[in-house]
C-alpha cells in the first residue's frame, strides 16, 4: 500500500461524485413515484390491477440490476420501434438508462413495503370513513398515505441508500461516476487497494449523511406511541 496514491485517488474519483449523487437523487425520486401506484394497484381487490403489478415486482426483484440494465441499455436499442419512437433520446444515453433502470428497481421494492403499511392501516378507519362518505381519493390522501409514509420512512432511508449502492452499476455502461472513474484510475496506476479504499470512504460517507437525514425526518415525522 502506498500513501501517495490517495491523494491523487481522491481527486480522480471526485470527478464523479457529483454524477453519483446525481444518479441516486433522481433514481430515487423516480422510484418513489413508480411506487406509489404500484403499491395501490398491489392492495387493490382487483385482479386486473393486482396480477400485472404483482408480475412486474417478482420479475423485478427476482432478477439482478445488472441484468436489468444490460436489458435497457443494450436490448432495447435493438428494437426498430424503440428506436423511433419518442423514448429513443433517453434510451440512448447510458445516464439516462442507469437512472430509469435504477429507479424502476427501487419502485418495486418501495412498492412491497408500501404494500404492506397499507394492510397495516386499521380496518376501523377505512369504514368510519365511508360511513362519513369520504370519497376513496380522499380517504387515501387524507387519512391512509399519511400514515403508511410516516410508518415506512425508515425503510425508504434504508432503500436511499440502497439506490446509492446501485448506482455504482451505471459505470457497466459507460457512465463515469465515482466507481467508473476509480476503475479508469486503477487501469492507469494498477493501484486497486487504495484507489477502492478511497471510493469506499467516499461511499459510506454518503450513505452516512442520508442515514443522518432520515434519522431526523423519522423523529421529526414520527407517529405518536409507535
Amino acid at each position: 500500500m502506498s500513501l501517495d496514491l490517495f491523494l491523487p485517488a481522491f481527486i480522480a474519483i471526485k470527478n464523479g461524485f457529483v454524477l453519483t449523487l446525481v444518479i441516486t437523487l433522481m433514481s430515487f425520486v423516480l422510484g418513489q413515484v413508480a411506487a406509489l401506484p404500484i403499491a395501490l394497484a398491489l392492495a387493490s381487490p382487483s385482479k386486473g390491477l393486482r396480477y400485472p403489478a404483482s408480475a412486474y415486482t417478482f420479475v423485478v426483484r427476482g432478477s439482478p440490476l445488472l441484468v436489468q440494465l444490460f436489458i435497457v441499455y443494450y436490448g432495447l436499442g435493438q428494437l426498430d420501434a424503440v428506436r423511433e419512437s419518442m423514448l429513443w433520446p433517453i434510451l440512448r444515453s447510458p445516464i439516462y438508462c442507469a437512472i430509469l433502470t435504477i429507479g424502476l428497481n427501487s419502485a418495486a421494492y418501495t412498492a412491497e413495503v408500501l404494500t404492506g403499511a397499507i394492510h397495516q392501516v386499521p380496518k376501523g378507519q377505512w369504514e368510519a370513513a365511508k360511513a362519513l362518505g369520504l370519497s376513496r381519493f380522499i380517504l387515501l390522501i387524507k387519512i391512509v398515505l399519511p400514515q403508511v409514509y410516516r410508518a415506512v420512512l425508515p425503510n425508504i432511508g434504508n432503500e436511499l441508500i440502497l439506490v446509492m449502492k446501485g448506482s455504482t452499476l451505471a459505470s457497466a455502461v459507460t457512465v463515469m461516476e465515482m466507481t467508473g472513474a476509480a476503475r479508469i484510475f486503477v487501469a492507469r496506476t494498477y493501484a486497486p487497494f487504495e484507489t477502492f479504499l478511497m471510493a469506499g470512504a467516499i461511499y459510506l460517507l454518503i450513505g452516512a449523511f442520508f442515514g443522518r437525514l432520515f434519522k431526523g425526518l423519522e423523529a421529526r415525522f414520527a407517529i405518536p406511541s409507535r
